[in-house]
């Protein structure tokens, strides 16, 4: 077939483009169906209107160049990072962390948010910045549960924070090395390290304030299932066991609290035949003494982690597990789960105690915890009579939570089942990805090689199974990065980039500097979410130095302002890496980025051309 004129693949690859976008945007069908049809459509058009690559003579457009994003290195890399952020959260390796940023939390929440995203912008100018909002992701994830939030009102913003942070030295992005190699190349000039750091600095401050005070306000809650079906503030009843030498003996309450057991309600105690009601005034606590309590989900498993002594009771006779002889002690095995199950309408359990029924026995699960709706409970939990509607958190093995579902008499909650963390992997989680991170840091291992190994580390150690890993990916990043490279590609082999970019430049030709530079900023600002910020970043170069030329200023201004519109990928999901890395955690839509993202592009653009005005002198 003989090529077709070449405009013809330009307009037709806008219009797929075009498209694509408005699928996005309208998020009507999945966004993973709409990035396939966006590749198929591109497929088909460079089979109908093939073009010929000038060099070579080979098709430019081929199916190989077009589906290479999903063996991109890029997507690797997250894939990985994803990975190796799962496996923190499993093994419980940021539990410390988090408690320690929780504690002022309680009362300064903001402060510690604005902080943690003052840190990822500082770090992001010196470390690659995927990495950094990886460590970050389960720590505001955690930390978004402690204070109340949504996960999806900090996650762009963490994102957002590391993109601003790439602005301050040269390697703060692999954008801006690949602008300053490219300008050397053309120039003879290089780029000093901290040459854009003060720029960067206004840039950064500037768009701090926004990201902290104004990007949360106007991101939506976006829920997950569990939430939905009862959110992580439920409580369930509980007993905690007083035992020898353990951490609660000779325990003294004051003002009516004990000191360590602030995260629940203590709602009896039971020593020996007596009941001890609140408010428990200069009272200490005894071994053998039986906490009545109402804790949530995630209380109870902090403290099976930090003093597991205190649950002992679920795995002896009369706890609520029901009868036990074995020995095992009350910290679970590697492949262990929690869940909870309902007590279904017409169950034979109803009517009867846990003792009663053998639980223990019957689904060979521990109870922790049991939930009545609207109903003060101080009985001991061993000896209440189960009714309909009741839920008790359970605690067994994968393979006995999943034999649930065919029970008769219990209903799974199918989005309760999570995995227990395996906090004594913590230690070699965090050495791992630490490893990883200084090898992609400091430029000894390419991200992607060094965040594959990570991850095949964190499963060979069992920090995380295979099971927990592939659960961690998320097939939405898969599908958008690998529709955003077969678009950037169509887009330059068919000269579309330099079609816009020239059509652009003409127009402003005649106009001031000032102007110029910040209709060209403006562009590039535009091309960088809908192309790679690399992609755009590599086109620009040769493009921003004769602009510059073309009207007497300085190439390295223009240079600059192309390094900084780059990385304002605010506005999509695929504009960059941080984005699709948070996608996943903040269960977003596209237009939650369109919504976020635009406001801080026009500031960035904004910022920029009053700093060309007044500290490069425009």
């Amino acid at each position: 077939m003989i090529a077709a004129d070449p405009s013809i693949q330009m307009w037709i690859t806008f219009a797929v483009i075009a498209f694509g976008m408005v699928l996005y945007a309208i998020d009507r069908i999945s966004m993973e169906l709409s990035s396939l049809a966006i590749i198929v459509a591109l497929l088909i058009v460079f089979q109908i209107f093939p073009i010929a690559d000038p060099a070579s003579g080979d098709q430019a457009g081929s199916v190989k160049a077009l589906i290479a994003g999903f063996a991109d290195p890029a997507l690797m890399a997250i894939l990985s990072l994803l990975v190796m952020g799962q496996a923190l959260v499993v093994s419980g390796a940021l539990d410390e962390p988090v408690r320690r940023l929780v504690g002022p939390a309680t009362s300064s929440p903001r402060l510690v948010l604005f902080s943690v995203l003052a840190i990822v912008l500082l770090f992001s100018g010196f470390l690659n910045n995927t990495p950094v909002v990886a460590i970050f992701i389960p720590i505001l994830n955690a930390l978004a549960g402690k204070m109340n939030m949504n996960p999806s009102r900090v996650m762009i913003p963490l994102s957002y924070a590391a993109i601003l942070g790439g602005n301050l030295t040269l390697i703060g992005s692999s954008a801006n090395l690949l602008v300053a190699s490219s300008y050397a190349h053309i120039t003879g000039e290089n780029l000093g390290f901290f040459t854009i750091f003060l720029p960067g600095l206004m840039l950064g401050v500037v768009g701090f304030i926004y990201v902290a005070f104004i990007a949360p306000r106007l991101l939506t809650d976006r829920a997950t299932m569990s939430s939905q079906f009862g959110g992580s503030s439920k409580q369930f009843l509980v007993q905690l066991e007083v035992t020898y030498g353990g951490a609660l003996e000779g325990l003294k309450a004051t003002s009516g609290l004990f000191p360590g057991l602030t995260d629940v309600t203590i709602r009896c105690i039971r020593r020996d035949d007596e009941v001890l009601l609140p408010p428990f005034h200069d009272m200490s606590l005894l071994a053998g003494d039986t906490l009545v309590a109402a804790a949530t989900r995630q209380s109870l498993t902090q403290m099976m982690l930090k003093s597991p002594e205190l649950l002992s009771g679920a795995w002896h006779t009369g706890g609520v597990g029901g009868a036990s002889d074995s020995g095992e002690g009350p910290l679970p095995g590697r492949e262990s789960m929690m869940a909870e199950v309902m007590i279904a309408p017409a169950s034979r359990l109803q009517g009867r105690t846990l003792e009663q029924v053998g639980f223990r026995s019957l689904t060979n699960c521990v109870v922790l915890g049991i939930q009545r709706r609207s109903r003060m409970i101080r009985s001991h939990t061993a000896q209440l009579v189960l009714e309909p509607g009741d839920v008790l958190l359970l605690l067994g093995s994968r393979n006995d939570i999943h034999a649930l579902r065919g029970n008769r008499d219990l209903l799974l909650l199918e989005w309760s089942a999570s995995d227990f963390p395996a906090e004594r992997n913590s230690g070699v989680a965090i050495a791992i990805f630490a490893i990883t991170i200084a090898l992609a840091a400091f430029g000894i291992l390419p991200i992607a090689v060094a965040a594959m190994g990570g991850a095949l580390a964190m499963i060979g150690s069992s920090c995380i199974n295979i099971r927990q890993a592939s659960r961690a990916i998320d097939q939405k990043i898969i599908m958008i990065i690998a529709a955003a490279l077969a678009m950037g590609h169509a887009m330059a082999v068919t000269g579309g980039a330099n079609f816009i970019a020239d059509t652009v430049i003409a127009l402003l030709g005649d106009a001031s500097a000032l102007v110029v530079i910040s209709g060209f900023f403006l562009l590039v600002a535009v091309l960088t979410n809908v192309l790679s910020n690399n992609a755009t970043a590599v086109l620009f170069t040769p493009i921003a130095i004769s602009v510059a030329q073309r009207i007497g200023v300085e190439p390295e201004v223009f240079v600059i302002a192309l390094i900084f519109a780059s990385k304002c990928s605010f506005a999509t999901p695929f504009g960059y890496q941080t984005n699709l890395l948070v996608m996943g955690p903040g269960h977003y839509r596209f237009l939650d980025f369109v919504r976020a993202g635009l406001p801080l592009t026009v500031i960035m653009w904004l910022t920029f051309t009053a700093i060309a005005a007044f500290y490069y002198g425009f």
